[in-house]
């Protein structure tokens, strides 16, 4: 069978199976690995994509059902060269490790701070409670997005101004 969507804003056409998965169609007929695959059974969320805006594990979707539709993966977060503000958070905030869970997380980071800019640590906590991480233990992932949510911009957080005085404690030797 043949599908048509918008993937990251680009209408693709390719031959199908009926039965393939959204997450395998994404990586292996469109080249798009950034979206992971992990249990195929929806626990771990890896392999989160937005349809039509909405986050969904791709591993639960069949290609052919998001035909017609838009789809967007963890590589369609940067605008001409610069990170999102999600994926510059996890940069400022160290919060990935493996690296395995990432792009679920961004993806489900991201949602979350376009339906609420400012949300507590419970409500980031909630928000990826669908995903499991097994380096971090969520805390440098909560920091991460609340990163994002702090500098929408994306701009770099800055280094306190620490001038040669404040370096070298006093008494100590030079």
């Amino acid at each position: 069978m043949q599908v048509t969507m918008a993937v990251n804003g680009v209408e693709v056409t390719r031959e199908i199976e009926g039965r393939l998965l959204l997450v395998h169609f994404l990586r292996d007929h469109l080249g798009l690995t950034g979206t992971h695959w992990g249990c195929d059974t929806s626990n771990c969320g890896t392999c989160v994509v937005w349809l039509d805006g909405e986050p969904v594990k791709s591993c639960t979707v069949l290609a052919a059902s998001a035909g017609g539709h838009e789809v967007r993966t963890v590589e369609g977060l940067e605008h001409d060269g610069e990170l999102d503000p999600i994926q510059q958070g996890f940069v400022e905030c160290h919060g990935l490790q493996c690296g395995f869970c990432t792009p679920g997380m961004l993806m489900t980071g991201r949602a979350l701070l376009d339906r609420n800019p400012h949300p507590t640590d419970e409500q980031v906590r909630e928000a990826i409670s669908g995903q499991i991480c097994r380096c971090t233990g969520y805390a440098t992932i909560v920091r991460s997005v609340q990163w994002a949510a702090a500098h929408p911009d994306g701009a770099e957080a800055t280094e306190p101004d620490v001038t040669d005085s404040e370096a070298v404690p006093s008494g100590s030797a030079s």
